[in-house]
């Protein structure tokens, strides 16, 4: 079976015009998303309308998240209720542990420590485990869940982050994350059939630094978390497009 994803967000944390970065991957029928900012039902309701690739929370068998920002992280907390109160399970979720050791207090606890089960009843204490099945991933060596291999490496940003490699049906998907410009970075990702690289401003990858790599590395990259000023038409590298699916 392919390696596919479908491309739910490419924007950055400002935009106006896009969903924040984030994609749904499918092998063997199962679904792994990267990343999961709000309103993540929606963004899979509408990516499944134009890509005809059928997306919603009963079908992801597990949630990888790269950090902890906002725009890649905001959707956690709903996709958890949803998943512990309507699909009755809990969220795989795999980060790496540099990664997790602040998502439930310096995240999801404000809003889903404490839980008022019966209408006039105390609330009740619960804790990360109780809405989600967390699994570690390591800079060290693969991962594997379900179709899915999973490696990661740290890059060099605000938080900690990890860069992805995913692997199925034959097939590798490499995934900067935000990242400021790092060669090593590239040529790691760079062993994948398919990257997927950021650029944006700040402490993010110029474009500049992208459209500069050798012929062969750019003809399999995509872009993604562009700002909305960043001209697609005039980019030498393929930027992706929010709602479309792509073969790996």
């Amino acid at each position: 079976m392919s390696l596919s994803f479908v491309t739910l967000g490419v924007g950055d944390a400002f935009s106006a015009l896009y969903y924040s970065s984030c994609l749904a991957l499918e092998a063997e029928g199962q679904v792994l998303l990267v990343d999961c900012p709000h309103p993540i039902r929606k963004m899979m309701r509408e990516a499944s309308l134009s890509s005809g690739v059928p997306l919603d929370a009963d079908r992801v068998s597990g949630l990888v998240l790269t950090h902890l920002h906002a725009d890649h992280s905001s959707g956690v907390e709903g996709l958890g209720y949803f998943s512990f109160f309507v699909l009755k399970r809990k969220l795989r979720l795999l980060a790496h542990p540099r990664v997790t050791e602040r998502l439930w207090e310096g995240h999801l606890a404000a809003g889903m420590e404490d839980l008022i089960r019966t209408p006039g009843g105390e609330p009740q204490r619960h804790g990360l485990d109780d809405y989600f099945e967390p699994l570690a991933l390591s800079t060290e060596t693969a991962v594997r869940f379900g179709p899915f291999s999973i490696e990661c490496r740290r890059t060099y940003h605000h938080v900690p982050t990890t860069a992805l490699r995913i692997r199925a049906g034959g097939r590798c998907l490499g995934y900067s994350a935000d990242t400021a410009y790092d060669e090593g970075l590239i040529a790691w990702l760079s062993e994948a059939d398919l990257v997927v690289h950021e650029t944006n401003h700040g402490v993010h990858t110029p474009y500049e630094k992208l459209a500069a790599l050798p012929s062969a590395t750019r003809a399999k990259m995509r872009l993604i978390h562009y700002p909305d000023a960043f001209d697609v038409g005039a980019s030498h590298i393929e930027p992706l497009v929010q709602g479309r699916r792509y073969e790996v």
